[in-house]
């Protein structure tokens, strides 16, 4: 079963994949005639633009929880993996990949508003939604739900609960088992209290958690910032093969910077749609800006804190793709000696300037990214739920996934889970093939309506998104929440 997962794993994720990501990225960025650069003022206005109601979360509350599914340990571990493999190249390609993916993000969460839905009161919406109500392809949209359940709600929350158990066994020495029930309880008491709940949690934990996370970063940086110019330097000398020492893994460099940029930022993914359609705006170009703008915050300030962090302390290991003959891992670079590849380097690299703070300020930061991926996934799972039984009245399929996730928690937090990673990882590879393919079929209605948000701002008014003006059909929600906001 593993070696066949592992398999099909390879396919998923293959460099087909990168290039998709890539290639829809640059696409996107020429059709909006760069977006993420002619906006960016916008898109920090309308952080703060909004605010929730009855049916949905405020901009800044959408945002907050779809940070939440992108800052993880992959912003930690992913980083480091990166240089590991592909040197500090990698963060060069991380960078574009960003650039790139945050038209790709603009895209999908404007196609999430635009056909978002109303289930049990609460605004809906996501991949299935729009494959539906904008493709018409019913069974596509059916498969990528149920992909999606599998995926983020009975698989990857498992692995995460096991990554923060292990931080805190490790920083605190506390058994896993207890661990495991500590974070069952705390998701339980967030999620049944609904969407709302979620939304607040991580309005105040995500920038709590990231704001502190990049302060303690700035500080080790400043200690040693001579050095800064120097890391820059040889960022950008890696990127493109003019540092000899790292010659070698010019080509991972590219591979591994693309790879963990979009497992990171998850731009084209599928997975932030689903948040983005619960925002409460007048117009669905809003909340694709915000996303857009989260891509930014994921990958250019908390990757890039990391990343910054492990070069100007030098506490990183650069591994040679040529095995020794012995079959020992050779290495270009060797900083952090003994150390393995993941959030060790960022132990290590914090320590060596705080000593005895990095292990557990890094296990804290873990238990933070981790858990609130955790709601992230629950989310994500609870949307597709939702688009499979909206012809329902009944909360009770919503409830039942909400028990399965504190099971699945406490028993993760206690068990190695490899084949769970790789089953979880097959799915998330799916979505984003998947999604992909939909938003590039559907990229008319995400466009038209940027051109109509930038056309209603030049004549000086708040945009107010009428579908038929734009000639979009199936988007029926919106006749409803512009008669509301007459009234």
């Amino acid at each position: 079963m593993e070696e066949i997962i592992g398999v099909l794993n390879d396919i998923v994720w293959s460099n087909a994949l990168i290039v998709l990501c890539l290639g829809t990225g640059l696409y996107f960025t020429l059709r909006t005639r760069f977006l993420q650069v002619r906006h960016i003022r916008e898109m920090f206005r309308l952080l703060f633009d909004g605010k929730s109601s009855e049916s949905g979360v405020s901009s800044f509350q959408a945002l907050s929880m779809s940070l939440a599914g992108r800052v993880g340990t992959g912003n930690i571990a992913g980083v480091a993996t990166a240089i590991a493999f592909g040197g500090p190249g990698a963060m060069f390609w991380m960078w574009m990949v960003a650039f790139l993916g945050a038209s790709t993000a603009f895209v999908e969460a404007t196609l999430a508003q635009i056909y978002k839905e109303k289930h049990l009161g609460q605004f809906r919406g996501g991949p299935a939604f729009y494959i539906e109500r904008g493709l018409g392809v019913k069974w596509f949209a059916v498969l990528f739900a149920v992909v999606s359940i599998i995926s983020a709600g009975l698989l990857l929350p498992g692995v995460q609960a096991n990554s923060v158990a292990d931080g805190i066994q490790n920083a605190f020495n506390i058994d896993t088992w207890m661990s495991g029930v500590a974070v069952a309880v705390i998701f339980g008491a967030i999620v049944f209290g609904g969407v709302k709940r979620i939304a607040k949690f991580t309005e105040y934990v995500v920038p709590i958690m990231a704001i502190a996370y990049i302060l303690i970063v700035l500080v080790i940086i400043i200690i040693d910032i001579d050095q800064l110019p120097g890391v820059v330097a040889l960022v950008f000398k890696s990127a493109f093969n003019m540092e000899a020492g790292f010659g070698a893994v010019f080509g991972l460099a590219i591979q591994w910077g693309v790879k963990r940029g979009i497992y990171s930022n998850e731009a084209g993914q599928g997975t932030a749609p689903h948040i983005a359609a619960a925002a409460n705006v007048s117009h669905p170009t809003k909340q694709g800006l915000v996303q857009s703008f989260s891509v930014y915050i994921d990958t250019l300030l908390v990757c890039s804190a990391t990343g910054f962090m492990l070069l100007i302390t030098g506490r990183y290991n650069v591994q040679d793709p040529v095995l020794a003959a012995d079959g020992t891992t050779k290495f270009l670079y060797e900083g952090a000696k003994g150390v393995t590849v993941g959030p060790g380097f960022t132990q290590s690299a914090m320590d060596s300037v705080l000593p005895g703070f990095g292990s557990y300020f890094v296990a804290i930061a873990l238990f933070f990214f981790a858990f609130t991926t955790i709601l992230a996934y629950y989310y994500i799972a609870e949307t597709n739920i939702s688009y499979l039984t909206r012809n329902l009245k009944s909360p009770v399929y919503n409830h039942l996934l909400k028990v399965v996730m504190m099971l699945v928690i406490m028993y993760g937090a206690i068990n190695q889970a490899k084949l769970a990673w790789n089953i979880g990882d097959l799915g998330v590879g799916l979505m984003a093939w998947f999604n992909i393919i939909a938003i590039i079929l559907l990229q008319k209605p995400a466009l038209a309506a940027l051109r109509d948000y930038e056309k209603q701002k030049k004549e000086g008014k708040d945009p107010i998104f009428h579908p038929e003006d734009i000639g979009v059909s199936n988007a029926h929600i919106w006749n409803t929440i512009n008669k509301k906001e007459k009234e």
